[in-house]
């Protein structure tokens, strides 16, 4: 797929399809829309009027264009209120005209929406990521697709000319969100913690990037106690995978972003039941999937800041080997974990990765899993949780997610729930009480960072969907890796 920029007005392009943006109750037709209307004899109005179009967001309509006309069919998308016009409302429209143009077979489409907020390249940039995000299909594991529409080769935007490098960035950033949503997707048999350090080597060689792959013995050498207990039932080995990104010259600031990789999860000995979604927890490493995925983007953009991706791989199984309830597991920063939840196994891996990057030097870290369901009961399937005892970090994960129009809301950390974390005969439990499972979480984790600012997203409910939810088709959506390579940019 070719993305082309243009300054044509709308009366002068021709092509397959052209789909206007219009806002709410804004719909009357003037000056060039009037003259396009004109050449379209009447179309535009026509379409407007008969499905009664208000331009609310979420809305569209497509009609076909009679005649010899050089634009064979007019589209319409809502934008909604002039006022709340967001990057993401103009990332979902993008992504409606995308889906509107393949399933009416056309190769070429124009795209002609309102600049945001007066920033031409970002919302360029919006509208590259809706329609490559909507149109992506992950058949992998298909001997035939299900669906067999030719594909949208051109996307002509109207009135952006002169924002080519910043599609370009948008593209690579796409690139990284897909690789997240394809090793989500992809089932436990195919990724596996040593399909992943094949994957980061991959990154490596095609990103320039530098790359630590530690053995369990390697593991064992560091203390990684709490890593390695839950590594102990798999036969597959487990891999701490640790990427680095360094840019020419001094970077302005140097970054750790920490991944949860648990490629499978069944458990352990306190099992998942039937019914609980254990098919589906191939998801597991989401945290690590859009770890991989930031790697890819920013050693693609090549900003100025120095980003290490960190993430402790491996499956939890059941054996004669697995770490069982009750035991107590040493952290590498000498901390002691009494487990009495084999199935809260991700924030043991994430206590030495934590470590391990706490140690690093950096300016900060920043640590996603699909960690609790108590996340997902508090916040839905749309939204990720956010903690941080800094309020500069958390602000600047809020800034990136905004552009990045993915949902993030900041959670307590109401310090005197760890409480509910003592052991009797450790220094923590790895869980509490069920209320307020998610802090918990998020105070065990706090443990294994001494002085660097930090913050903690759980992402287990928008990191896979049952159902199309706009740009995001259903099943993996490489949640995460906009806003991890926003805050890495500094929102540039």
């Amino acid at each position: 797929m070719e993305f082309l920029v243009t300054d044509k007005p709308r009366s002068a392009w021709t092509g397959d399809a052209l789909a206007i943006g219009l806002f709410e109750d804004a719909v009357e037709l003037t000056g060039d829309l009037a003259q396009l209307d004109r050449q379209l004899a009447g179309t535009l109005k026509e379409l407007i009027q008969e499905v009664d179009f208000k331009g609310k967001t979420g809305t569209s309509a497509i009609a076909r264009v009679g005649g010899n006309n050089p634009i064979r069919k007019i589209a319409i998308v809502g934008l909604g209120k002039t006022e709340d016009l967001k990057l993401d409302t103009v990332r979902q429209a993008a992504g409606v005209c995308a889906k509107l143009a393949k399933k009416e077979k056309c190769k070429t489409l124009g795209i002609s929406f309102p600049v945001w907020k007066n920033a031409p390249e970002a919302t360029a940039s919006a509208i590259a990521e809706g329609v490559e995000l909507s149109l992506h299909q992950d058949n992998r594991f298909k001997s035939e697709p299900d669906d067999k529409t030719p594909q949208v080769e051109q996307i002509h935007l109207l009135g952006f000319a002169g924002t080519e490098s910043a599609i370009a960035r948008a593209r690579k950033i796409t690139a990284g969100v897909i690789l997240a949503r394809e090793l989500v997707a992809a089932p436990a048999n195919y990724v596996t913690p040593i399909t992943m350090a094949e994957t980061a080597q991959t990154l490596a060689a095609e990103c320039g990037l530098e790359l630590e792959i530690l053995e369990r013995e390697d593991c064992e050498k560091l203390g990684m106690g709490a890593f390695l207990g839950v590594a102990l039932a798999s036969d597959l080995p487990p891999k701490f995978i640790h990427l680095t990104y360094k840019p020419e010259g001094t970077p302005r600031r140097k970054i750790a972003i920490v991944g949860k990789g648990l490629t499978f999860d069944s458990g352990g000995l306190n099992i998942k039941p039937t019914g609980s979604g254990i098919e589906i927890m191939k998801v597991d490493m989401g945290g690590a999937a859009a770890t991989f995925g930031a790697a890819k983007a920013i050693g693609h953009i090549k900003p100025d800041v120095e980003v290490h991706f960190i993430s402790a791989v491996t499956e939890n199984m059941i054996s004669g080997r697995a770490m069982r309830p009750g035991d107590i597991l040493t952290a590498s920063n000498g901390k002691t974990i009494e487990v009495n939840n084999t199935d809260a196994e991700g924030r043991l891996t994430l206590a030495d990765a934590l470590v391990f990057a706490d140690k690093l030097g950096v300016d900060a870290i920043v640590d996603l899993a699909t960690l609790t369901g108590a996340c997902v009961i508090a916040l839905g399937d749309d939204i990720a949780g956010l903690w941080s005892p800094q309020d500069s970090v958390a602000a600047e994960i809020v800034a990136a997610s905004e552009l990045a129009g993915e949902k993030f809301w900041r959670m307590p950390m109401e310090e005197k729930y760890f409480e509910g974390l003592k052991a009797l005969h450790a220094d923590m439990k790895n869980t509490g009480p069920r209320p307020g499972g998610s802090i918990t979480a998020a105070l065990f984790l706090k443990q294994f960072v001494k002085d660097t600012p930090w913050a903690h997203l759980d992402i287990a409910g928008p990191v896979w969907i049952e159902k199309e939810n706009g740009y995001n088709g259903p099943g993996a959506t490489g949640f995460g890796v906009r806003t991890l390579v926003h805050w890495a940019l500094g929102g540039a």
